[in-house]
């Protein structure tokens, strides 16, 4: 009996050692195109982690709370440095735009305008902060 069970055992394996057996290769492929996978995943990865991250920094401000009178303000200010240098550069080349000695407060700027021997001197300075610039614009 045992040698008919050893017989059987060794026909099956013998039958089994002669089928032939394929296999794939297993070929990994990273997701992260840092690390070699498609570039294409990038964006997708980058937005995913975005949404997920819910940690707020504590140091950056909140650019979506504007208050509209500092808007106001600073809009003003701009339009009064801006006709400012217009008025400077017309008087430089030309068109009319005299500009007149004297002390001017226009918002946080004060400007001073004075001719002195080598032309005419403009200083502008913001009253809340200090910040100061001068403009000489020489005569010929």
């Amino acid at each position: 009996m045992k040698i008919i069970k050893a017989i059987f055992i060794l026909s099956i394996l013998i039958f089994l050692g002669q089928l032939n057996v394929s296999a794939q290769d297993f070929v990994y492929q990273p997701i992260n195109s840092s690390f070699g996978g498609n570039q294409y995943n990038m964006n997708w990865l980058l937005n995913s982690a975005t949404q997920q991250n819910r940690i707020k920094d504590p140091n950056a401000e909140d650019q979506l709370k504007t208050d509209p009178l500092d808007d106001f303000q600073d809009n003003l200010n701009r339009q009064i440095l801006n006709q400012l240098s217009s008025r400077l550069v017309n008087s430089i080349f030309g068109d009319g735009g005299n500009i007149e000695t004297g002390s001017y407060n226009l918002g946080n700027y004060k400007v001073d305008v004075f001719e002195d021997g080598g032309g005419v001197t403009v200083n502008v300075q913001d009253i809340t902060t200090g910040n100061f610039t001068n403009v000489v614009i020489p005569s010929y």
